[in-house]
Protein backbone atom coordinates (compact mmCIF):
# COMPACT_ATOMS: atom_id res chain seq x y z
CA UNK A 1 0.00 0.00 0.00
CA UNK A 2 1.36 3.43 -0.80
CA UNK A 3 -0.21 6.41 -0.20
CA UNK A 4 1.51 10.11 -1.49
CA UNK A 5 0.75 14.16 -0.85
CA UNK A 6 3.17 16.01 -3.22
CA UNK A 7 2.86 18.83 -0.61
CA UNK A 8 4.60 16.95 2.23
CA UNK A 9 6.20 13.72 2.64
CA UNK A 10 5.68 9.65 1.24
CA UNK A 11 4.82 6.60 3.49
CA UNK A 12 5.35 3.11 2.17
CA UNK A 13 3.20 1.18 5.19
CA UNK A 14 3.73 -2.58 4.74
CA UNK A 15 3.10 -4.94 7.79
CA UNK A 16 3.52 -2.79 11.38
CA UNK A 17 5.42 -6.02 12.27
CA UNK A 18 8.10 -4.55 10.68
CA UNK A 19 8.73 -0.75 10.70
CA UNK A 20 7.30 1.20 7.52
CA UNK A 21 9.70 3.29 5.25
CA UNK A 22 9.75 6.55 5.64
CA UNK A 23 10.85 9.23 3.32
CA UNK A 24 10.95 13.02 3.32
CA UNK A 25 11.22 15.30 0.66
CA UNK A 26 9.90 18.43 1.55
CA UNK A 27 7.45 20.19 4.71
CA UNK A 28 5.30 23.35 3.64
CA UNK A 29 2.44 22.49 5.78
CA UNK A 30 1.97 21.28 9.48
CA UNK A 31 -0.06 18.54 8.78
CA UNK A 32 1.18 15.37 10.60
CA UNK A 33 -0.31 12.89 8.29
CA UNK A 34 -1.75 13.59 4.13
CA UNK A 35 -5.73 13.58 4.64
CA UNK A 36 -6.03 10.11 2.95
CA UNK A 37 -3.68 8.48 5.42
CA UNK A 38 -5.86 9.74 8.07
CA UNK A 39 -8.94 8.54 5.99
CA UNK A 40 -6.95 5.00 6.10
CA UNK A 41 -5.97 4.57 9.38
CA UNK A 42 -9.06 6.31 11.03
CA UNK A 43 -10.04 4.94 13.93
CA UNK A 44 -12.80 5.33 16.83
CA UNK A 45 -11.32 8.11 19.24
CA UNK A 46 -12.94 6.63 22.17
CA UNK A 47 -11.82 3.60 21.33
CA UNK A 48 -8.26 5.15 21.27
CA UNK A 49 -8.74 7.42 23.98
CA UNK A 50 -9.27 4.05 26.40
CA UNK A 51 -6.69 1.93 25.12
CA UNK A 52 -3.85 4.64 25.25
CA UNK A 53 -4.86 5.89 28.34
CA UNK A 54 -4.55 2.47 29.55
CA UNK A 55 -1.18 1.48 27.88
CA UNK A 56 0.47 4.42 29.75
CA UNK A 57 -0.98 3.83 33.18
CA UNK A 58 0.73 0.36 32.96
CA UNK A 59 3.06 -0.04 35.96
CA UNK A 60 6.42 -0.81 35.38
CA UNK A 61 8.78 0.02 32.25
CA UNK A 62 6.91 -0.90 29.03
CA UNK A 63 8.72 -4.28 27.24
CA UNK A 64 9.25 -4.10 23.35
CA UNK A 65 6.89 -6.70 23.44
CA UNK A 66 4.22 -4.64 24.97
CA UNK A 67 4.84 -1.56 22.95
CA UNK A 68 4.62 -3.99 19.51
CA UNK A 69 1.32 -5.33 20.57
CA UNK A 70 -0.33 -2.10 21.13
CA UNK A 71 0.87 -1.00 17.53
CA UNK A 72 -0.62 -3.81 16.23
CA UNK A 73 -3.75 -2.72 17.33
CA UNK A 74 -3.31 0.56 16.78
CA UNK A 75 -0.85 1.54 14.07
CA UNK A 76 1.22 4.44 14.91
CA UNK A 77 -0.37 6.71 11.60
CA UNK A 78 -3.57 5.90 12.88
CA UNK A 79 -2.51 7.60 16.33
CA UNK A 80 -0.72 10.42 14.34
CA UNK A 81 -3.26 11.02 12.15
CA UNK A 82 -5.72 11.01 15.61
CA UNK A 83 -3.33 13.40 16.82
CA UNK A 84 -4.14 15.67 14.11
CA UNK A 85 -7.84 15.27 13.25
CA UNK A 86 -9.52 14.07 16.82
CA UNK A 87 -6.81 16.38 18.96
CA UNK A 88 -10.23 18.51 20.39
CA UNK A 89 -11.72 15.36 21.59
CA UNK A 90 -11.71 15.47 25.53
CA UNK A 91 -8.34 14.42 26.53
CA UNK A 92 -7.15 12.45 24.09
CA UNK A 93 -4.12 14.41 23.28
CA UNK A 94 -2.94 14.01 26.66
CA UNK A 95 -3.70 10.38 26.54
CA UNK A 96 -2.10 9.76 23.17
CA UNK A 97 1.53 11.99 23.91
CA UNK A 98 1.61 10.01 27.23
CA UNK A 99 0.94 6.56 25.27
CA UNK A 100 3.69 7.33 22.68
CA UNK A 101 6.42 8.77 24.53
CA UNK A 102 6.11 5.23 26.84
CA UNK A 103 6.58 3.34 23.35
CA UNK A 104 9.54 5.33 22.11
CA UNK A 105 11.39 4.95 25.52
CA UNK A 106 11.47 1.31 24.42
CA UNK A 107 13.90 -0.01 22.10
CA UNK A 108 11.30 -1.31 19.64
CA UNK A 109 9.63 1.97 19.45
CA UNK A 110 12.60 4.13 19.49
CA UNK A 111 14.02 2.23 16.16
CA UNK A 112 10.41 3.38 14.20
CA UNK A 113 11.10 6.73 14.58
CA UNK A 114 13.85 7.42 11.70
CA UNK A 115 10.74 5.79 9.84
CA UNK A 116 8.49 8.80 10.92
CA UNK A 117 10.96 11.91 11.20
CA UNK A 118 8.16 14.01 9.54
CA UNK A 119 6.07 13.49 12.34
CA UNK A 120 8.49 14.72 14.51
CA UNK A 121 9.67 17.83 12.36
CA UNK A 122 6.22 18.50 12.53
CA UNK A 123 5.58 17.82 16.38
CA UNK A 124 8.85 20.30 16.97
CA UNK A 125 6.50 23.54 15.57
CA UNK A 126 3.29 22.32 16.68
CA UNK A 127 0.72 24.93 18.21
CA UNK A 128 0.27 21.69 21.44
CA UNK A 129 3.28 22.42 23.77
CA UNK A 130 1.96 19.09 24.70
CA UNK A 131 3.42 17.54 21.30
CA UNK A 132 6.04 19.48 21.16
CA UNK A 133 7.70 18.05 23.97
CA UNK A 134 6.76 14.64 22.70
CA UNK A 135 8.84 15.46 19.59
CA UNK A 136 11.94 16.54 21.78
CA UNK A 137 11.54 12.91 23.97
CA UNK A 138 11.45 11.54 20.47
CA UNK A 139 14.77 12.83 19.57
CA UNK A 140 16.31 11.89 23.01
CA UNK A 141 15.13 8.56 22.54
CA UNK A 142 16.66 8.62 18.86
CA UNK A 143 19.94 9.53 20.00
CA UNK A 144 19.69 6.84 22.90
CA UNK A 145 18.21 3.45 21.10
CA UNK A 146 19.67 3.83 17.66
CA UNK A 147 22.32 3.95 15.83
CA UNK A 148 24.97 6.70 16.24
CA UNK A 149 25.54 7.77 12.82
CA UNK A 150 22.28 7.48 12.13
CA UNK A 151 20.72 9.38 14.41
CA UNK A 152 23.25 12.09 14.01
CA UNK A 153 22.76 11.54 10.23
CA UNK A 154 18.77 12.02 10.41
CA UNK A 155 19.24 15.35 12.64
CA UNK A 156 21.65 16.87 10.15
CA UNK A 157 19.85 15.63 7.52
CA UNK A 158 16.00 17.46 8.63
CA UNK A 159 18.01 20.62 10.51
CA UNK A 160 16.78 19.12 13.80
CA UNK A 161 18.60 21.25 15.78
CA UNK A 162 17.40 25.09 14.79
CA UNK A 163 14.28 23.31 15.72
CA UNK A 164 15.16 21.99 19.30
CA UNK A 165 16.66 25.47 20.05
CA UNK A 166 13.25 26.84 19.37
CA UNK A 167 11.21 24.84 21.85
CA UNK A 168 13.78 25.85 24.03
CA UNK A 169 13.16 29.62 23.84
CA UNK A 170 9.63 29.36 23.09
CA UNK A 171 8.11 26.37 24.36
CA UNK A 172 6.97 26.23 28.13
CA UNK A 173 9.16 24.65 31.00
CA UNK A 174 8.27 20.85 30.35
CA UNK A 175 8.70 21.44 26.75
CA UNK A 176 12.17 23.11 27.40
CA UNK A 177 13.76 20.77 29.98
CA UNK A 178 12.95 17.99 27.18
CA UNK A 179 14.51 19.87 24.10
CA UNK A 180 17.19 20.25 26.86
CA UNK A 181 17.81 17.08 27.61
CA UNK A 182 17.94 16.02 23.26
CA UNK A 183 20.25 18.58 22.42
CA UNK A 184 22.41 17.05 25.91
CA UNK A 185 22.45 13.77 24.20
CA UNK A 186 23.27 15.23 20.92
CA UNK A 187 26.44 17.28 22.20
CA UNK A 188 27.30 13.72 24.47
CA UNK A 189 28.60 12.11 21.02
CA UNK A 190 32.27 13.64 18.78
CA UNK A 191 29.98 13.12 15.48
CA UNK A 192 27.66 15.60 16.66
CA UNK A 193 29.66 18.35 18.43
CA UNK A 194 30.33 20.72 15.81
CA UNK A 195 26.43 20.97 15.57
CA UNK A 196 25.75 22.80 19.40
CA UNK A 197 29.26 24.06 18.97
CA UNK A 198 29.40 25.88 15.37
CA UNK A 199 32.97 27.10 14.59
CA UNK A 200 31.21 30.07 12.77
CA UNK A 201 30.82 32.31 15.75
CA UNK A 202 28.39 34.45 13.25
CA UNK A 203 26.06 31.26 12.93
CA UNK A 204 22.62 31.89 13.62
CA UNK A 205 22.23 28.22 16.33
CA UNK A 206 26.05 29.63 18.11
CA UNK A 207 24.09 30.12 21.34
CA UNK A 208 25.68 33.22 21.87
CA UNK A 209 23.73 34.93 19.60
CA UNK A 210 20.82 32.86 20.34
CA UNK A 211 21.29 34.23 23.98
CA UNK A 212 21.59 38.13 22.63
CA UNK A 213 18.34 38.32 20.74
CA UNK A 214 16.60 36.21 23.69
CA UNK A 215 14.07 37.68 26.87
CA UNK A 216 15.39 37.32 29.99
CA UNK A 217 13.36 34.13 30.73
CA UNK A 218 14.79 32.89 26.94
CA UNK A 219 18.54 33.94 28.55
CA UNK A 220 18.04 32.09 31.52
CA UNK A 221 17.42 28.67 29.59
CA UNK A 222 20.18 28.70 27.05
CA UNK A 223 22.40 29.93 30.12
CA UNK A 224 21.17 26.31 32.10
CA UNK A 225 21.70 24.83 28.51
CA UNK A 226 25.33 25.48 28.62
CA UNK A 227 25.81 24.66 32.31
CA UNK A 228 24.17 21.07 31.32
CA UNK A 229 26.45 21.04 28.34
CA UNK A 230 29.55 21.79 30.35
CA UNK A 231 28.37 19.07 32.96
CA UNK A 232 28.85 16.29 30.10
CA UNK A 233 32.38 15.55 29.69
CA UNK A 234 36.03 17.68 29.90
CA UNK A 235 35.86 17.39 26.13
CA UNK A 236 32.56 19.52 26.02
CA UNK A 237 33.62 21.65 29.01
CA UNK A 238 36.44 22.29 26.90
CA UNK A 239 34.00 23.38 23.66
CA UNK A 240 31.78 25.41 26.36
CA UNK A 241 35.24 27.03 27.41
CA UNK A 242 36.49 27.53 23.55
CA UNK A 243 33.27 29.16 22.20
CA UNK A 244 33.49 31.69 24.89
CA UNK A 245 30.15 30.45 26.29
CA UNK A 246 31.20 30.95 29.78
CA UNK A 247 31.43 34.75 29.65
CA UNK A 248 27.37 34.50 29.03
CA UNK A 249 27.13 33.88 32.66
CA UNK A 250 30.17 36.55 33.58
CA UNK A 251 27.87 39.18 31.66
CA UNK A 252 24.91 38.13 33.90
CA UNK A 253 26.76 38.31 36.98
CA UNK A 254 27.74 41.86 36.38
CA UNK A 255 24.42 43.24 35.25
CA UNK A 256 22.52 43.89 38.67
CA UNK A 257 19.51 45.25 37.38
CA UNK A 258 17.60 42.27 37.81
CA UNK A 259 17.67 40.52 41.32
CA UNK A 260 15.79 37.99 40.12
CA UNK A 261 17.58 36.76 37.32
CA UNK A 262 20.91 37.52 38.87
CA UNK A 263 19.71 34.88 41.28
CA UNK A 264 18.64 32.00 38.91
CA UNK A 265 22.21 32.41 37.00
CA UNK A 266 23.96 32.30 40.50
CA UNK A 267 22.05 28.66 40.92
CA UNK A 268 23.43 27.88 37.15
CA UNK A 269 27.06 28.51 38.76
CA UNK A 270 26.16 26.62 41.92
CA UNK A 271 25.59 23.76 39.37
CA UNK A 272 28.18 24.23 36.96
CA UNK A 273 30.82 24.50 40.38
CA UNK A 274 29.53 21.01 41.13
CA UNK A 275 31.05 19.32 37.92
CA UNK A 276 34.68 18.25 38.97
CA UNK A 277 36.53 19.47 35.88
CA UNK A 278 34.85 23.27 37.26
CA UNK A 279 37.82 24.86 38.48
CA UNK A 280 40.14 23.99 35.50
CA UNK A 281 37.88 25.98 33.02
CA UNK A 282 36.13 28.45 35.80
CA UNK A 283 39.79 30.18 36.54
CA UNK A 284 40.29 31.30 33.33
CA UNK A 285 37.13 33.35 34.00
CA UNK A 286 36.79 36.28 35.53
CA UNK A 287 33.32 34.39 37.77
CA UNK A 288 35.48 34.23 40.91
CA UNK A 289 36.12 38.13 41.13
CA UNK A 290 32.76 39.20 40.45
CA UNK A 291 31.11 36.12 43.24
CA UNK A 292 33.75 38.14 45.65
CA UNK A 293 32.77 41.44 44.64
CA UNK A 294 29.07 40.45 45.66
CA UNK A 295 30.01 38.93 49.14
CA UNK A 296 31.57 42.36 49.53
CA UNK A 297 28.63 44.63 48.61
CA UNK A 298 27.02 45.76 51.25
CA UNK A 299 24.77 47.11 49.34
CA UNK A 300 23.15 43.92 47.24
CA UNK A 301 20.26 41.83 48.37
CA UNK A 302 21.26 39.47 51.13
CA UNK A 303 20.14 36.25 49.37
CA UNK A 304 22.59 37.73 46.29
CA UNK A 305 25.52 37.50 48.74
CA UNK A 306 24.43 34.28 50.57
CA UNK A 307 24.63 32.35 47.23
CA UNK A 308 27.81 33.90 46.43
CA UNK A 309 29.45 32.42 49.39
CA UNK A 310 28.01 29.32 49.04
CA UNK A 311 29.32 28.86 45.00
CA UNK A 312 32.80 30.08 45.86
CA UNK A 313 33.54 27.57 49.19
CA UNK A 314 32.03 24.53 46.53
CA UNK A 315 34.41 25.72 44.17
CA UNK A 316 37.42 26.18 46.14
CA UNK A 317 36.63 22.88 48.72
CA UNK A 318 37.81 20.46 45.51
CA UNK A 319 41.19 19.36 46.23
CA UNK A 320 42.04 20.55 42.31
CA UNK A 321 41.09 23.82 43.12
CA UNK A 322 44.98 25.15 44.09
CA UNK A 323 46.20 23.42 40.91
CA UNK A 324 44.37 25.76 38.65
CA UNK A 325 43.10 29.14 41.35
CA UNK A 326 46.05 31.23 41.90
CA UNK A 327 46.23 31.62 45.90
CA UNK A 328 45.26 35.38 45.38
CA UNK A 329 41.97 34.45 44.65
CA UNK A 330 41.55 32.12 47.25
CA UNK A 331 42.87 35.00 49.89
CA UNK A 332 40.43 37.60 48.09
CA UNK A 333 37.27 35.25 48.90
CA UNK A 334 37.99 34.41 52.47
CA UNK A 335 39.01 38.33 52.74
CA UNK A 336 35.62 39.17 51.69
CA UNK A 337 33.40 36.57 53.72
CA UNK A 338 36.08 38.14 56.65
CA UNK A 339 34.62 41.32 56.51
CA UNK A 340 31.08 40.39 56.38
CA UNK A 341 31.46 38.76 59.62
CA UNK A 342 31.34 42.30 61.15
CA UNK A 343 27.82 43.06 59.98
CA UNK A 344 26.65 39.59 60.41
CA UNK A 345 27.12 39.17 64.23
CA UNK A 346 23.63 40.78 64.75
CA UNK A 347 22.15 40.73 61.80
CA UNK A 348 21.33 38.44 59.27
CA UNK A 349 21.33 34.83 60.31
CA UNK A 350 20.74 32.93 57.08
CA UNK A 351 23.94 35.12 55.77
CA UNK A 352 25.97 34.01 58.46
CA UNK A 353 25.35 30.24 58.78
CA UNK A 354 25.75 30.32 54.75
CA UNK A 355 29.53 32.33 55.46
CA UNK A 356 30.27 29.74 58.33
CA UNK A 357 29.13 26.71 55.75
CA UNK A 358 31.53 28.38 53.16
CA UNK A 359 34.14 28.25 55.49
CA UNK A 360 33.32 24.58 56.28
CA UNK A 361 33.30 23.97 52.62
CA UNK A 362 36.89 25.52 51.65
CA UNK A 363 38.28 23.71 55.18
CA UNK A 364 37.33 20.83 54.10
CA UNK A 365 40.61 20.17 51.46
CA UNK A 366 44.07 20.27 52.64
CA UNK A 367 44.84 23.32 51.52
CA UNK A 368 41.82 25.64 51.93
CA UNK A 369 42.10 24.40 55.90
CA UNK A 370 45.19 25.44 56.23
CA UNK A 371 44.35 29.02 54.37
CA UNK A 372 41.77 29.03 56.72
CA UNK A 373 43.84 28.40 59.75
CA UNK A 374 46.83 30.18 58.47
CA UNK A 375 45.61 34.02 58.42
CA UNK A 376 46.95 36.89 60.75
CA UNK A 377 43.81 36.83 62.61
CA UNK A 378 42.95 33.58 61.22
CA UNK A 379 39.47 33.93 60.02
CA UNK A 380 38.54 30.27 61.46
CA UNK A 381 38.04 31.87 64.67
CA UNK A 382 34.65 33.09 63.11
CA UNK A 383 33.68 29.50 62.95
CA UNK A 384 35.00 28.64 66.28
CA UNK A 385 33.75 31.21 68.57
CA UNK A 386 30.38 30.37 66.42
CA UNK A 387 30.20 26.42 67.53
CA UNK A 388 30.59 26.96 70.85
CA UNK A 389 27.76 30.15 71.23
CA UNK A 390 24.45 28.38 72.23
CA UNK A 391 22.34 31.82 71.75
CA UNK A 392 21.83 31.02 67.87
CA UNK A 393 21.14 27.32 66.83
CA UNK A 394 21.21 27.14 63.31
CA UNK A 395 24.40 29.42 63.60
CA UNK A 396 26.06 27.01 66.18
CA UNK A 397 24.66 24.05 63.98
CA UNK A 398 26.56 25.47 61.04
CA UNK A 399 29.70 26.24 62.30
CA UNK A 400 30.69 22.88 64.45
CA UNK A 401 29.86 20.96 60.97
CA UNK A 402 32.27 23.15 59.48
CA UNK A 403 34.58 23.04 62.44
CA UNK A 404 34.76 19.60 61.50
CA UNK A 405 35.20 19.72 58.18
CA UNK A 406 38.89 22.28 58.66
CA UNK A 407 39.45 19.83 61.50
CA UNK A 408 39.32 17.31 58.83
CA UNK A 409 36.49 14.77 59.88
CA UNK A 410 36.22 14.39 55.86
CA UNK A 411 39.81 14.07 54.89
CA UNK A 412 41.92 10.76 54.46
CA UNK A 413 45.26 9.69 56.31
CA UNK A 414 48.25 12.44 56.83
CA UNK A 415 45.76 14.90 55.15
CA UNK A 416 44.00 15.13 58.42
CA UNK A 417 46.96 17.01 59.71
CA UNK A 418 47.73 20.60 59.14
CA UNK A 419 50.87 22.78 58.93
CA UNK A 420 52.63 23.25 62.20
CA UNK A 421 51.52 27.30 61.73
CA UNK A 422 47.43 26.25 61.12
CA UNK A 423 47.46 23.51 63.61
CA UNK A 424 48.90 26.11 66.49
CA UNK A 425 46.74 28.29 65.28
CA UNK A 426 43.34 25.47 65.58
CA UNK A 427 44.50 24.61 69.74
CA UNK A 428 45.02 27.84 70.07
CA UNK A 429 41.62 29.48 68.99
CA UNK A 430 39.75 26.30 70.41
CA UNK A 431 41.74 26.73 74.17
CA UNK A 432 41.04 30.89 73.93
CA UNK A 433 37.26 29.97 73.52
CA UNK A 434 37.30 27.65 75.88
CA UNK A 435 39.36 30.28 78.23
CA UNK A 436 36.14 32.91 78.21
CA UNK A 437 33.48 30.73 78.86
CA UNK A 438 32.72 29.18 82.25
CA UNK A 439 34.17 25.12 80.59
CA UNK A 440 37.33 26.43 80.71
CA UNK A 441 38.74 23.76 79.04
CA UNK A 442 37.93 22.50 75.40
CA UNK A 443 36.81 19.21 77.64
CA UNK A 444 33.93 21.43 79.18
CA UNK A 445 32.96 22.87 75.63
CA UNK A 446 32.46 19.60 73.82
CA UNK A 447 30.57 17.78 76.66
CA UNK A 448 28.50 20.69 76.55
CA UNK A 449 28.06 20.21 72.24
CA UNK A 450 27.35 16.86 73.15
CA UNK A 451 24.67 17.52 75.78
CA UNK A 452 22.38 19.67 73.54
CA UNK A 453 19.70 18.19 70.94
CA UNK A 454 20.06 15.50 68.87
CA UNK A 455 21.44 17.60 65.44
CA UNK A 456 24.33 19.62 67.52
CA UNK A 457 25.17 16.41 69.08
CA UNK A 458 25.78 14.75 65.16
CA UNK A 459 27.50 17.51 64.48
CA UNK A 460 29.17 17.55 67.60
CA UNK A 461 30.74 13.63 67.33
CA UNK A 462 31.62 14.90 63.58
CA UNK A 463 34.21 17.35 65.45
CA UNK A 464 35.57 15.18 68.15
CA UNK A 465 36.12 12.65 64.69
CA UNK A 466 38.12 15.43 63.23
CA UNK A 467 40.45 16.90 66.35
CA UNK A 468 40.67 13.97 68.14
CA UNK A 469 43.60 12.85 65.99
CA UNK A 470 45.92 15.48 67.82
CA UNK A 471 47.12 14.54 70.94
CA UNK A 472 45.97 17.18 72.98
CA UNK A 473 42.66 16.88 71.95
CA UNK A 474 42.64 12.91 72.84
CA UNK A 475 43.82 13.50 76.15
CA UNK A 476 40.77 16.23 76.73
CA UNK A 477 38.57 13.10 75.61
CA UNK A 478 39.36 10.71 77.44
CA UNK A 479 40.03 12.65 80.92
CA UNK A 480 36.23 13.71 80.51
CA UNK A 481 34.29 10.26 81.41
CA UNK A 482 30.98 12.04 81.00
CA UNK A 483 31.35 12.51 77.42
CA UNK A 484 33.03 8.98 77.22
CA UNK A 485 29.71 7.94 78.50
CA UNK A 486 27.69 9.69 76.00
CA UNK A 487 29.83 8.61 73.00
CA UNK A 488 29.62 4.36 74.06
CA UNK A 489 26.00 4.74 75.03
CA UNK A 490 23.64 2.85 72.29
CA UNK A 491 20.62 4.22 73.37
CA UNK A 492 21.68 7.68 73.28
CA UNK A 493 20.90 8.30 69.63
CA UNK A 494 17.41 7.13 67.99
CA UNK A 495 17.59 8.03 64.47
CA UNK A 496 19.90 6.54 61.91
CA UNK A 497 22.38 9.06 60.92
CA UNK A 498 22.57 10.03 64.90
CA UNK A 499 23.75 6.44 65.63
CA UNK A 500 26.00 6.00 62.24
CA UNK A 501 27.94 9.41 63.82
CA UNK A 502 27.95 8.10 67.42
CA UNK A 503 29.60 4.83 66.19
CA UNK A 504 32.08 6.21 63.80
CA UNK A 505 33.20 8.67 66.94
CA UNK A 506 33.72 5.37 68.90
CA UNK A 507 36.31 4.32 65.97
CA UNK A 508 38.08 7.05 65.91
CA UNK A 509 38.54 7.57 69.50
CA UNK A 510 39.30 4.12 70.06
CA UNK A 511 42.08 4.30 67.00
CA UNK A 512 43.39 7.32 67.93
CA UNK A 513 44.29 5.82 71.78
CA UNK A 514 45.46 2.66 70.32
CA UNK A 515 48.11 4.47 68.23
CA UNK A 516 49.42 6.64 71.22
CA UNK A 517 51.55 4.32 72.65
CA UNK A 518 52.29 6.55 75.76
CA UNK A 519 48.45 6.90 76.60
CA UNK A 520 47.51 3.02 75.70
CA UNK A 521 50.04 1.74 78.20
CA UNK A 522 48.51 4.25 81.18
CA UNK A 523 46.53 2.20 83.56
CA UNK A 524 44.27 5.28 84.50
CA UNK A 525 43.09 4.37 81.10
CA UNK A 526 43.02 0.58 81.43
CA UNK A 527 39.02 0.26 80.70
CA UNK A 528 38.63 2.86 77.98
CA UNK A 529 39.46 0.32 75.64
CA UNK A 530 36.92 -2.56 76.18
CA UNK A 531 34.12 0.13 76.42
CA UNK A 532 34.86 1.67 73.37
CA UNK A 533 35.41 -1.86 71.99
CA UNK A 534 32.00 -2.82 73.34
CA UNK A 535 30.14 0.15 71.77
CA UNK A 536 31.46 -0.78 68.56
CA UNK A 537 30.73 -4.33 68.63
CA UNK A 538 27.30 -3.76 69.08
CA UNK A 539 27.54 -1.66 65.67
CA UNK A 540 25.58 2.14 65.20
CA UNK A 541 22.46 -0.04 65.77
CA UNK A 542 22.78 -3.44 66.66
CA UNK A 543 22.37 -2.97 70.48
CA UNK A 544 18.81 -1.31 70.19
CA UNK A 545 16.40 -3.96 71.26
CA UNK A 546 12.89 -4.85 69.22
CA UNK A 547 9.89 -3.40 70.60
CA UNK A 548 6.78 -5.76 69.99
CA UNK A 549 3.53 -4.26 69.83
CA UNK A 550 1.89 -5.05 73.69
CA UNK A 551 -1.69 -5.76 74.12
CA UNK A 552 -3.40 -3.65 76.71
CA UNK A 553 -6.65 -4.69 78.72
CA UNK A 554 -8.59 -2.11 79.95
CA UNK A 555 -12.07 -2.32 81.76
CA UNK A 556 -14.69 -1.10 79.03
CA UNK A 557 -16.40 2.73 79.21
CA UNK A 558 -20.02 2.22 80.16
CA UNK A 559 -22.82 4.74 79.64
Amino acid sequence: MSVTDADSLTIYVYSHRSPPVVTFSSLNSYKLLPQEMNEEFAVDPAQLLGAASDFSQQLGAISDASAQEFLNRFPLPAIIGALQTDASYPGLESALVECLERIFRTKYGASLIPHFMPFVIVGLGADSQKVKRLACICISCLLENTDRRVAVQLVLQNDIYPLLLGCLIDGDEQVAAASTDAIKGLASYPESMGIVFPANVNEATHLGNIAAKCSSLGRVRVLALIVKLFSISRSAASEVSKSNLLSLLEAEVKNTNDTLVTLSVLELIYELVEVQHSAEFLSKTILLQLLSSIISNGAAESILRSRAMMITGRLLSKENAFAFIDESSFKNVLSAIDKRFEFLESQDADECECALEALGQIGSSFQGATMVLSNTPPIGRHVVDAAFDRQQHGKQLAALHSLANIAGETRMGNNVFLTSAAEENLKSLIYDKASKTPKLIPSGLLLSVLQQDSEIRVAGYRLISGLVARTWCLIEIISRPEIIEIVTDTLTETNKIGMEARHKCCETVLGAFTSSSKLVNDPAYSGLVSKLQEAIRNGPYGARKRTEAQPQVATADRF
